[in-house]
């Protein structure tokens, strides 16, 4: 027995991701999804100041 062989064995490096070459429609595609991002937070902080809709929770019946 060798003094490598126990333990763990170290995993083979991956090759690099060569970068993609984006073409107009992925540039449209990316620029669309950030707008609609930005337009999605906008919308969450206006719907954060608010109060709830709700107006009471739990509401009681009037029968004891």
């Amino acid at each position: 027995m060798s003094g490598r062989e126990g333990g763990k064995k170290k995993p083979l490096k991956a090759p690099k991701k060569q970068a993609k070459d984006m073409d107009d429609d992925d540039m449209a595609f990316k620029q669309k999804q950030k707008e609609e991002q930005k337009a999605l937070e906008s919308m969450k902080s206006k719907a954060a100041g608010k109060g709830p809709l709700t107006g009471g929770g739990i509401k009681k019946s009037g029968k004891k």
